[in-house]
């Protein structure tokens, strides 16, 4: 059968108050996987999820195990509806950040509640990763990946100063994360080089820089004890922007994800230089499908996210699917 499809899974910043509701309404499917999700956490994540505070959704020990949850939702009731597994007719699956975990959840190769308690895990690790320092993350807009590089590279001569690249998303937006007073020198010191404008991210911790290193031994920690199997699908991991397979190296990209650079434009050039020729964004918003139309690659993008999203999906690709088309 020809695999031509690409899944893949959004991470932190596309988390909104009622994402899934209109899933969990209508089938079965969806409201198991967030009984299944509250129960694995004892807690009632779901009502936080559909009808919570935005700032208590927005925590990131409650966001990382939401969105997986919603992402899981959608797949479970993609694979009802068209009466195969995902693993049957994908050929690559990778996330952002958390994504990856959902990616790897999708498959099989990790289990459903088993991933919401390693996401919680992470969550509280990274949130208390950094105490009593004063932290910043940034969008810069405007400038690549070199010159970004180029000009932390000459501002880390200073022994003090502690920027790193978060996230290379696509050309012309880099995420940075670092010490509050880094950053506030970047932002001065990237406007004299063309960027069009820094952004302020509503993040409550430096996420992938190395002031995430404590949350990175806990990770190690608790992988350890966490049974993956090896994926049925091609899997791309954010470290290195390369397939991995094997669980003990995967484990292994897992536990340095949460201080490395999220390599997504890397990933992303990746799946094009194979023979997909659909890539689609399986959960909440459509972040890394407006990342994705930015590269200029010439793939089509779709995304799913909503009740009318599954229908409009499978009314393209159902039958083609299910008659091992694609």
């Amino acid at each position: 059968m020809k695999k031509s499809i690409a899944f893949i899974f959004p991470g932190q910043g596309s988390q909104k108050v009622g994402m899934g509701k209109d899933l969990y309404n209508s089938y079965s499917e969806a409201k198991d996987v967030f009984k299944r999700v509250d129960e694995a956490l004892n807690q009632k994540l779901s009502k936080i999820i559909f009808d919570g505070d935005e700032n208590e959704l927005k925590l990131t020990s409650n966001t990382q195990p939401a969105l997986m949850a919603v992402s899981l939702a959608i797949i479970k009731v993609l694979e009802s509806k068209i009466g195969k597994k995902i693993s049957d007719f994908l050929e690559i699956v990778l996330g952002h950040s958390l994504g990856e975990y959902s990616s790897l959840c999708s498959i099989g190769s990790i289990g459903l509640e088993d991933t919401a308690k390693i996401l919680r895990i992470r969550g509280d690790a990274m949130q208390n990763s950094v105490k009593n320092i004063k932290t910043r993350m940034v969008a810069v807009l405007g400038l690549d990946i070199e010159k970004v590089e180029e000009k932390l590279e000459e501002l880390s001569k200073d022994t003090s100063f502690l920027c790193e690249v978060a996230n290379d998303n696509c050309p012309g937006q880099v995420i940075l994360s670092g010490l509050a007073s880094s950053v506030d020198l970047v932002e001065k010191e990237f406007k004299s080089i063309g960027a069009r404008s820094l952004i302020d991210l509503p993040v409550s911790a430096p996420f992938h820089c190395s002031l995430m290193q404590p949350a990175s031994e806990i990770m190690v920690e608790a992988l350890e004890k966490l049974y993956i199997q090896e994926p049925k699908v091609k899997f791309i991991n954010n470290v290195s922007a390369e397939f991995l397979s094997e669980p003990g190296e995967i484990k292994k990209k897992l536990a340095e994800q949460v201080c490395k650079r999220v390599r997504w434009r890397e990933s992303i050039l990746k799946v094009s230089q194979s023979n997909i020729e659909t890539i689609i964004e399986v959960g909440s918003g459509k972040v890394l499908t407006g990342l994705n139309k930015r590269m200029k690659i010439d793939k089509r993008f779709d995304n799913i996210s909503s009740l009318d999203d599954m229908e409009k999906f499978l009314k393209l690709y159902g039958e083609k699917i299910w008659k091992g088309m694609f």
